[in-house]
């Protein structure tokens, strides 16, 4: 049910929110790496996460543009 949920948020953006959406994800997801390097995060399923959820962010552009 969570991911209709996800889903249902995606599809009510617009494209350009989408879009600013998709750039501030990126750089949380950046941000994250980095700082797992250095020092271990609590929880390093944040990653996995993050990197999903734009993921599924790209796939909704794309699919807009088709």
């Amino acid at each position: 049910m969570a991911k209709n949920n996800k889903k249902v948020a995606l599809t009510d953006l617009s494209v350009v929110e989408l879009q600013e959406k998709l750039k501030d994800g990126v750089e949380e997801l950046k941000k994250l790496r980095f700082n797992h390097t250095i020092t271990p995060l609590t929880n390093p399923n944040e990653i996995g996460l993050l990197k999903k959820e734009v993921a599924r962010m790209k796939t909704e552009l794309t699919a807009r543009k088709s």
